[in-house]
């Protein structure tokens, strides 16, 4: 399911690859990679004034771990790099090996 977030996000960047758009979590849940925010946590959020409520489409204040998980065009998943500490992420150099032996 697309939000009309995902769009804007790929024009904005212009990136030449569609964005996965998961309202509500439910895919990442599925995989066990999502975790709610502490009420600490979305103080920080609001103070921003980021909206999470209407970004996710929900009021749960969950967010998907933070890395990248890389799926071919046949839906298999190929590569998971996942971390609960969202300084972590993948290197980007990382990502394109993978992705130039698909």
């Amino acid at each position: 399911m697309l939000t009309k977030y995902a769009p804007q996000l790929v024009n904005k960047l212009n990136l030449e690859f569609p964005l996965l758009s998961d309202p509500g979590n439910r895919l990442a849940e599925s995989w066990g990679a999502v975790f709610t925010l502490s009420d600490g946590m979305k103080s920080v959020y609001q103070g921003f004034g980021i909206d999470l409520e209407r970004f996710n489409g929900d009021s749960s204040w969950r967010l998907p771990l933070p890395g990248r998980i890389i799926i071919d065009s046949q839906g298999i998943v190929r590569d998971v790099d996942l971390h609960s500490d969202h300084t972590t992420r993948p290197e980007p150099a990382a990502s394109l090996a993978i992705l130039k032996l698909l």
